[in-house]
């Protein structure tokens, strides 16, 4: 029976994309092939626990949450991932998957939302994006920026508007906590009247830089 490394599952609120504030079971896979400079969850790159895809369905169960949020480290890195996902739709969750870009989304099951990051200059692995995957995107998904300092804003916003990715799903733009000020990077989005959604970690803001919120 295929199994796949998790480090953590865990209940708090969604601290970004569109369902952010929602009460949210996160799956946090383990593995991650990247390497980004503002990396937050470093723990997650070795370790975990085996569990197949009826115990985590049985751990996630006693939340009674409907909102799940499959993250890494990078999940696209374990195959049976993709088996995973797909049993949580059928069981009628509404789930997110969060990746970094880098490896395919084609085969990722319709009905999960992607939250997809395309890496910025300063993140060290702008190399890594894998750009094919915009075409697999649909106007449910996302695709997230991270932005450390203003180089990664004006590479950004190149992408949006070479890409027409506002066109194709909602786009956010994130400031790296602690590194780039949100009012800052609020200001260069209006005066560039940038159609994208500006996002603050919710979860940083309200626990700090903390494992398992």
């Amino acid at each position: 029976m295929e199994t796949l490394r998790i480090t953590e599952i865990f209940y708090s609120l969604q601290g970004e994309s569109l369902t952010s504030g929602l009460p949210t079971v996160f799956i946090r896979l383990t593995g991650c092939p990247l390497r980004c400079n503002y990396c937050d969850t470093e723990y997650a790159f070795t370790g975990g626990e085996r569990l197949t895809v009826e115990e985590i369905c049985q751990q996630i169960a006693v939340y009674e949450c409907r909102q799940i949020c499959v993250t890494g480290g990078e999940p696209l890195a374990q195959k049976p991932c993709l088996d995973l996902m797909r049993h949580l739709c059928d069981l009628g969750y509404q789930v997110s998957l969060e990746t970094s870009g880098a490896l395919t989304i084609e085969d990722v099951d319709h009905r999960v939302v992607r939250v997809m990051d395309l890496k910025t200059p300063n993140s060290g692995e702008m190399l890594r994006n894998r750009m094919e995957n915009i075409q697999y995107l649909s106007s449910d998904d996302q695709v997230k920026f991270v932005i450390c300092n203003q180089r990664d804003y004006e590479w950004a916003a190149m992408q949006v508007c070479d890409h027409q990715l506002s066109q194709r799903c909602t786009v956010l733009f994130s400031p790296t906590f602690g590194a780039l000020d949100a009012a800052k990077l609020a200001g260069w989005i209006l005066r560039d009247k940038l159609d994208v959604r500006m996002q603050i970690q919710l979860h940083k803001i309200l626990w700090g830089d903390k494992q398992g919120v």
